[in-house]
């Protein structure tokens, strides 16, 4: 009895990691070299997606950090061209990038555009641009 009491308790720490919310890319990779335009492909295990302006508990939606930090927490996430929103539940899309290095990184934002708390954000992974 006591060996299962030990087992579970080393296992806790495990199992509370895996249920916390996942953020990250399918497409590109890390250090990958593509050539534009660029197809970005979003992954999210641990919460669900909801369009913009729908809330919902566990939900938010995507916003693709390009070529900037990661924005502050608990203020909305800005739209323009290095923060691109994807309001209506979209987990992917095509964008055109200008050859040479760039980073990228996803933020999962609520129905008003902030970013949850705690944050639900990827990686930050660079890429290389070549000519088309």
């Amino acid at each position: 009895m006591r060996l299962l009491t030990l087992m579970f308790c080393l296992a806790l720490p495990f199992a509370a990691a895996a249920n916390e919310p996942e953020l990250y890319f399918i497409t590109p990779t890390d250090g990958e070299t593509v050539s534009g335009p660029v197809r970005v492909v979003f992954g999210l295990r641990g919460m669900g997606i909801a369009p913009a302006g729908v809330q919902a508990p566990s939900t938010g939606h995507h916003h693709l950090v390009i070529d900037a930090p990661t924005p502050p927490a608990g203020k909305p996430i800005p739209a323009d061209a290095n923060h691109l929103h994807f309001g209506g539940g979209q987990t992917e899309t095509v964008i055109e990038l200008e050859p040479g290095t760039h980073t990228l990184q996803l933020v999962l934002g609520d129905h008003l555009h902030i970013p949850h708390d705690p944050p639900v954000v990827s990686k930050k992974i660079t890429i290389t641009v070549t000519e088309q």
